[in-house]
């Protein structure tokens, strides 16, 4: 079995009561690169963008992403 990447973007907002356009402010992201992200449908991401992530989230890389199993 394969594992994937599952990006924990959605929970990390609704915890922080934060939007995805407050995010992209923040850290400079665009909504269409962010959505990606949400989504799942990303197929890499620069470390810079992960830390900025975590610092506008007040979160570790572990809290962010997340490796599943894939059915």
């Amino acid at each position: 079995m394969a594992a994937i990447i599952k990006v924990n973007l959605d929970l990390l907002l609704l915890q922080r009561k934060m939007s995805l356009t407050e995010l992209s402010d923040k850290v400079g992201i665009t909504m269409a690169n962010l959505s990606i992200l949400k989504r799942g449908k990303g197929k890499a991401i620069r470390f810079s963008t992960l830390v900025a992530l975590c610092e506008a989230l007040d979160c570790q890389p572990g809290d962010l992403l997340q490796l599943e199993e894939e059915d």
